[in-house]
């Protein structure tokens, strides 16, 4: 499949492997798109793995709404569900990284039936994360969040210089330059990197994520600046099934920098595992 369509927005999706395959969705965060799976992708598909990566809401043109009520997390959640149905996908595992870890959490937490297992990349338990905020460095780490919330401003900023600032960001947290600057780029199109802030401008609308009873493998970098160790821990708590947590030599950019590592967790958890 190429796209589908929920609510009047259709949604890019990249798939490769075989179509009877089991399905592993794998979900982006911010400021990426699905390129940051390109390594990631051949590696699963060569073990027979049918891989769909969503280019999710407000990352392309034509799933681009304009409210911020539109960025919902359980809107975000409905995209996922969405896909699946479009895909024939009864069950997948899930694969999120950053903000499509935080779906990939929610998905898990509040659809078990239609997750098979859940491999989180970088991103903390949600629950986890916001309680972190005022007994660790959390929110020190998280402060751009605060910056996020004003209107225009970081538009202005992180696009200056054609895209410019938001690469040399990029760069300063360990991503490979050309990455960096091919992630600055796609938010030069007109309303991309609007679109992809109201993700958490919308925040205040998320609402709790519980805990999650599917396998959870959690790839964590050890230098990854917007995590502390009090979130990375305290992700245990909130998970009910088997859960596996694994530090990586590497910051935040796990899918681009560590493919191989995500792929060896993913496969881990299709052994055995239910078809699609």
């Amino acid at each position: 499949m190429q796209q589908f369509d929920r609510g009047g927005l259709t949604f890019a999706v990249r798939e490769a492997g075989p179509g009877d395959g089991e399905a592993v969705v794998c979900l982006h965060g911010f400021p990426q798109g699905p390129e940051a799976y390109d390594a990631l992708t051949p590696l699963l598909t060569a073990h027979g793995l049918r891989v769909l990566v969503p280019e999710q809401r407000g990352y392309g043109a034509t799933a681009r709404p304009a409210h911020r009520r539109d960025y919902a997390l359980g809107e975000l959640v409905g995209d996922v569900l969405a896909l699946l149905d479009a895909a024939g996908v009864r069950r997948a595992h899930l694969v999120g990284h950053d903000w499509g870890g935080v779906v990939a959490w929610a998905t898990a937490a509040r659809h078990p039936d239609r997750v098979a297992s859940l491999t989180a990349l970088s991103q903390a338990h949600p629950a986890a994360f916001g309680a972190a905020v005022p007994r660790s460095s959390q929110a020190l780490r998280s402060a751009y969040v605060a910056f996020f919330q004003l209107p225009t401003l970081p538009e202005r900023v992180l696009l200056a210089r054609g895209g410019a600032v938001l690469s040399q960001s990029l760069r300063r947290t360990g991503l490979p330059a050309a990455l960096a600057d091919g992630y600055a780029r796609r938010h030069l199109a007109p309303g991309s990197l609007t679109a992809a802030l109201n993700w958490y401008r919308a925040l205040a609308l998320a609402g709790p994520v519980g805990a999650v009873a599917v396998p959870v493998t959690y790839l964590h970098g050890r230098r990854d600046p917007f995590y502390s160790r009090t979130a990375v821990a305290g992700t245990a708590r909130h998970v009910r099934g088997p859960y596996r947590r694994v530090e990586l030599d590497t910051g935040h950019w796990v899918p681009e920098l560590a493919p191989g590592a995500v792929a060896r967790a993913v496969l881990a958890a299709a052994e055995g595992g239910p078809r699609s």
